[in-house]
């Protein structure tokens, strides 16, 4: 078996034994990218030099019994709005074009100290504003499954890149979905922590009431393990919270027994694709059948909860964006007149559309006359849809859902409908308000041939929970590798 082909965890155990070195690895994951990225376009920043040099100073810890975890060695990506020092970090955004952050996430810390090779950067929608990864300033990323179709967003390069086998996991971050959706199209498992679990420190903020960083990968037990490294209490990070327990993989049990299960029937409504309908119902039934207790139930005020979000995050990225502005660091326009033309010239400039169009609705639902009609009746609304899902798991362990309406749309057809596209995140945006805890794991393809992804929600710090769903469920399918793989990385053109 190709090196790639392996779970984050289990190609750890193979670099523990010494039965392959760091560099292989490393060099393994270069060839991949080599062979697709032509093709799939996951990357927008890639340090092949580095990696080995990293490769070797791993091995070296290795050796002397320093590092020893199940990551160590192990290629990771990650998404382009995590700092990483010495490695260019652009949001995908022209207006941040050239800019190396001197400094590491916290989680890019986290994840040295645990061995990890740092491989490359990957592409995204600019700024995390966009569900399709169709709005970076420097490519278009598509789908591993089929080339005409988008890979979700905003974190569509790395879960283009774990399904396309470019790494061995990737770290994406999100706002109203970005994990959860792109998971789900491309057939991966994506994991949202509850708000606070993971350090914000470093991640370039969309709607910082919102964002939170996590894992993508191959499986469940890979996003466990991966947590397990970047969770923690951070006093950089004043939305971090400090927690009992750090140790996710301990929920890995193929036990569902008991296990409460809600499944909202405001989830079913019009615009989910049948086919989508089926998979989450085919899902209920395997975890009724391992002996989960599955009901319906209403969870009201979903038809809220798109509103609500764009009001919040635009209103947060009008805000966090401002610092963009062509002084400091990043784009700066080549000929204006004066200070102000400066701003105006390099932030029209710099900035694509779609971030230009939510700062642009951010400053009006924050301007004097509607900062109270809108921004907050927004802040209510959210506070009620936590109270919606206090109710819900008051009787239930976890939710069970949909992860998106449909399978991937083709490139192009979402940014033609802006309202369409923001409409396909209905079933990942509520978890985001509420702060709550989410992982989309595959559960089948549709007749197009294109991966379908379920959701488990959990209440708020109960991330073992539904992780132990989630698991228990895996375990009846194996994970599916993207026909780009099985080709071994050919570049013809789909046409589905």
């Amino acid at each position: 078996m190709e090196l790639m082909q392996l779970t984050a965890v289990a190609l750890g155990k193979k670099l523990r034994a010494g039965e392959v070195s760091v560099r292989e690895a490393v060099e393994a994951a270069f060839a991949q990218i080599e062979s697709v990225e032509d093709t799939v376009g996951s990357f927008v920043t890639t340090d092949k030099d580095a990696a080995l040099r990293r490769a070797e100073q791993v091995q070296s810890l290795m050796a002397e019994g320093k590092i020893m975890g199940p990551l160590a060695g192990v290629p990771v990506a990650v998404k382009d709005n995590i700092c990483t020092r010495d490695l260019p970090t652009t949001c995908s955004s022209r207006i941040l074009e050239g800019f190396v952050p001197t400094y590491n996430a916290e989680v890019i810390d986290r994840l040295m100290q645990a061995g990890a090779v740092v491989i490359g950067k990957t592409n995204m929608d600019e700024f995390a504003m966009g569900s399709t990864t169709e709005t970076s300033a420097y490519k278009i990323t598509r789908n591993p499954w089929n080339n005409v179709h988008v890979p979700g967003g905003s974190s569509g390069g790395s879960c283009a890149a774990v399904a396309a086998e470019e790494c061995s996991y990737a770290l994406g971050s999100d706002t109203g979905g970005s994990i959860r959706q792109p998971s789900s199209f491309c057939g991966v498992t994506g994991l949202k922590p509850t708000y606070g679990t993971v350090s914000r420190y470093g991640l370039i903020a969309y709607g910082s009431s919102l964002d939170q960083i996590g894992p993508i990968a191959k499986d469940v037990t890979d996003c466990a393990a991966i947590l397990d490294v970047i969770a923690s209490h951070d006093p950089k990070d004043s939305t971090s919270v400090r927690r009992e327990s750090y140790h996710f993989t301990d929920a890995l049990v193929d036990d569902v027994k008991g296990l409460r299960v809600g499944i909202p029937r405001d989830y079913f409504i019009d615009g989910l694709d049948d086919e989508v309908k089926c998979a989450v119902q085919y899902v209920a039934e395997e975890l009724r059948k391992k002996g989960a207790v599955v009901e319906e139930f209403d969870l009201s005020l979903v038809e809220y909860a798109i509103p609500a979000y764009y009001i919040i995050a635009s209103a947060e990225a009008s805000s966090n964006l401002a610092r963009f502005d062509g002084v400091k660091y990043g784009y700066r326009a080549k000929e204006y007149e004066g200070l102000h033309d400066m701003y105006k010239k390099s932030r029209s400039e710099g900035f694509g559309q779609e971030v230009k169009r939510r700062i642009m609705l951010g400053s009006f639902v924050l301007s004097s006359g509607y900062y109270n009609a809108y921004y907050i009746k927004a802040l209510k609304t959210k506070a009620l849809i936590k109270q919606a899902f206090d109710k819900a798991f008051a009787h239930y362990d976890i939710l069970l859902a949909p992860t998106a309406p449909t399978t991937a749309p083709k490139i192009g057809k979402s940014l033609s409908d802006p309202i369409k596209m923001y409409l396909g995140d209905i079933y990942t945006i509520s978890a985001n308000l509420a702060g709550l805890p989410g992982i989309s794991v595959p559960c089948g393809t549709d007749t197009k041939g294109l991966p379908i992804g379920v959701q488990f929600l959990g209440d708020c710090f109960q991330e073992k929970t539904i992780i132990r769903a989630a698991y228990a469920f895996e375990q009846i399918r194996g994970y599916q590798r993207c026909p780009i793989c099985e080709r071994g990385g050919s570049k013809d053109e789909q046409t589905i």
